[in-house]
């Protein structure tokens, strides 16, 4: 029997908030820990929460990049439960009235486009750590990370397959990048992932029982987890057995997953509107701020580098990636080329994804690290441009302005690198290697192309490799055409 696979997501996203969402404790990353939290995110008696105003004009600028319609009307619930993380054993959230609606998502899958629905967007703090010693039996928990800013973002059961959960992810990623809301580092929680994943017989309209699986921090481990749950699901129902509404944990390393409870209906939170919390309104005139002053977003940029730079759709989706590439390109090749011509714009395109990208890769750092400016890169192409140097000699030059932050110009002058276009000069070094090299020369005379290589690279060695090669093979065809 066939099967279909309805999955939603449940994506928590620390918010890029310098406070915490109720009191004024930072919220830095790798900090002491216990050293960033106070009588208020610890759940002390009588302290009492402010809201964060910052968090909620970010949870609003999240909600207009991701199409939704803005609640004017807020309010902050409790949900009750006891775990050691949670020091108040509730948390404040957004149940009854959450900041951002009906929303959603276009993504594109082996050229596939499809409209992901978003249910919802709330706010809501986060719990502390739990850090497990690996030495004895003890679990130590660090409160930094309670009350930290989040917005859960709740998708319709619209995604079908693991490589579209991976695609609707890596958009989502890259909008909450652009429009500055979180630094979505997976590999420190300020992106994680709930799956909630359910199957049913092709062809039915009713949906199966479903599972969830908590706190998945990687791509692979979302994808992983959906084939997983997927045919553990479907072997359950050829068996004969019933799925169970649960909770799972995802172990990556063994490819595998384990029950956490049992699934809990809403009434076992208790929710209930937080009575040291006032509901607020979010007024039209900051929602209309936010909509004028939001940046331009991947999709869109996509669509404008392909129209206006006449890049291919491969180019334009690799720079895309990046925020920070995308600037750097655009500032490169202004400066290289006021005009921004196809042509041009295709010279700095390869840059970035060929060189630049590789010492990126190869130094495990990000552009703003790498020491290069766009009028390094600019002034670079322009040298080979005007034959000063080639493009071998090019890449030699990059690494060093990566290195030392001096100009291209600098770093020519001071190694002696600048390529010998004098006609004169390499004259007499072409005359000098035909001189040396008649078999070659003769080889050529009779058609066999390679030879001609040879000989280039004769008067590549002579020069120490500052031969312009292009003009070097004219001359030398021309000296042996006179020779004849």
């Amino acid at each position: 029997m066939n099967y279909e696979t309805f999955v939603g997501l449940e994506i928590h996203v620390e918010l890029k908030t310098e406070s915490k969402l109720f009191c004024g404790c930072k919220t830095l990353y790798g900090s002491q820990p216990n050293s960033q939290c106070c009588p208020i995110c610890t759940g002390m008696p009588g302290a009492l929460p402010v809201m964060n105003k910052k968090a909620v004009e970010l949870a609003v600028k999240a909600g207009l990049a991701l199409n939704c319609s803005i609640s004017k009307y807020n309010s902050m619930d409790r949900k009750n439960y006891f775990y050691p993380d949670s020091p108040k054993s509730y948390q404040i959230t957004q149940q009854f009235n959450p900041i951002c609606r009906n929303g959603y998502l276009d993504i594109e899958y082996d050229g596939i486009k499809k409209r992901i629905g978003i249910t919802r967007i709330h706010l809501e703090e986060d719990a502390g750590k739990l850090l497990h010693d690996g030495d004895s039996s003890k679990t130590l928990i660090d409160y930094n990370r309670a009350g930290i800013p989040l917005i859960e973002i709740v998708t319709e059961p619209h995604i079908n397959t693991p490589e579209e959960a991976t695609a609707f992810l890596e958009e989502l990623r890259l909008i909450l990048l652009y429009i500055g809301v979180s630094d979505v580092r997976m590999q420190e929680g300020s992106l994680r992932c709930d799956v909630n994943l359910s199957i049913r017989p092709a062809g039915e309209t009713e949906l199966g029982t479903r599972t969830e699986m908590k706190n998945l921090n990687s791509f692979r481990a979302v994808s992983r987890a959906i084939r997983h749950e997927e045919e553990r699901q479907i072997s359950l129902v050829e068996s004969g057995a019933k799925v169970g509404w649960e909770t799972r944990r995802w172990d990556d390393r063994k490819n595998r997953s384990f029950t956490l409870r049992e699934e809990q209906d809403l009434w076992d939170y208790r929710y209930f509107q937080d009575p040291d919390l006032t509901p607020f309104i979010v007024p039209d005139s900051l929602v209309k701020e936010i909509r004028v002053n939001m940046p331009e977003l991947p999709e869109a940029k996509r669509a404008r580098f392909i129209s206006e730079y006449s890049l291919p759709l491969y180019d334009t989706r690799v720079l895309v990636q990046s925020k920070t590439m995308t600037d750097f390109f655009e500032e490169c090749l202004g400066l290289y080329d006021p005009e921004r011509t196809p042509k041009s714009s295709k010279v700095m395109s390869n840059w970035l994804m060929g060189e630049v990208s590789r010492l990126l890769k190869d130094r495990n750092i990000g552009l703003d690290e790498l020491g290069l400016t766009p009028l390094h890169l600019s002034e670079l192409q322009k040298h080979i441009d005007k034959g000063t140097i080639s493009g071998s000699m090019a890449k030699e030059i990059l690494v060093i302005c990566c290195d030392t932050g001096k100009a291209p110009s600098q770093v020519i002058e001071s190694k002696g690198l600048a390529q010998i276009s004098d006609v004169d000069e390499l004259k007499s070094v072409i005359r000098l290697v035909i001189d040396e090299n008649p078999g070659p020369v003769e080889d050529f005379r009779a058609g066999k192309d390679k030879a001609l290589g040879y000989m280039i690279g004769q008067v590549m060695r002579m020069t120490g490799g500052k031969a312009n090669p292009q003009l070097a093979n004219r001359l030398f065809q021309a000296e042996i055409q006179k020779g004849r």
